[in-house]
C-alpha cells in the first residue's frame, strides 16, 4: 500500500442525531451529524413516523409548478408547428 494516502482512523468519534441522542464509533470524522438513529428511527420504536428532513417533498413540489408553464409553452409551440390534418400535410409539401 501506499503511505500517506489514507485517512486518519478516529476510533472514538462522536456521532450526534437530530433527536438529541449520541454515541461514539469509529469514523475518519471526529463528529458525524445524522438524522436518524436506533433511537428514533421508525423500524426500531414501531412507531409510524413520516421523515422528510430534507423537504424533498415540498421542493419537488415547487420544481412541478415551476414547470407548468414551461411544459404548456412548448405543447402549444409544438402544436402550432405540426400541420392538423391531411390537407394541411399536402399543403405545407407544395410550399
Amino acid at each position: 500500500m501506499k503511505a500517506s494516502i489514507h485517512p486518519q482512523y478516529n476510533p472514538i468519534a462522536n456521532v450526534v442525531c437530530s433527536c438529541g441522542n449520541s454515541f461514539t464509533v469509529g469514523s475518519t470524522k471526529d463528529k458525524v451529524h445524522v438524522e436518524l438513529c436506533n433511537k428514533c428511527h421508525p423500524f426500531y420504536t414501531g412507531q409510524q413516523r413520516f421523515v422528510d428532513s430534507a423537504s424533498r417533498i415540498e421542493k419537488f413540489r415547487i420544481k412541478q409548478e415551476a414547470a407548468k408553464p414551461l411544459k404548456t409553452k412548448k405543447d402549444e409551440e409544438k402544436e402550432a408547428r405540426q400541420p392538423q390534418t391531411l390537407r394541411e400535410m399536402l399543403e405545407a409539401l407544395k410550399k
